[in-house]
């Protein structure tokens, strides 16, 4: 089977002699988008009760131990900790803000 005689009666309606009817050609490109719209609308009221029942769409995933390195959270730590210790210098008055403004 070959794809040009598949192609053949379909392409035979854009030849210029070829009576055209735009009103049908306008309501199929209509109809198949509200048909493509309300699968659209299904699909999403559908996704959305799954997950507001608390469902998974698709594959559910496996329940992994997490892997973080405690080091590094450490580092973070004490960089807010540094932080918090110059934030309050401002506020006990230990560093004096002059305003240039004033």
């Amino acid at each position: 089977m070959n794809i040009s005689n598949l192609l053949a009666p379909f392409l035979r309606r854009f030849h210029s002699g070829v009576s055209q009817d735009p009103v049908r050609n306008w309501l199929t490109i209509l109809t198949l988008s509200i048909l493509a719209f309300m699968c659209i609308v299904i699909w999403n009221v559908w996704a959305f009760g799954v997950v507001a029942q608390g469902g998974a769409i698709g594959t559910s995933v496996t329940a992994t131990s997490p892997v973080f390195n405690h080091s590094s959270i450490d580092a973070i730590n004490v960089i807010f900790q540094k932080r918090a210790t110059e934030e309050a210098k401002y506020t006990t008055g230990v560093y004096r803000y002059i305003d240039p403004s004033q």
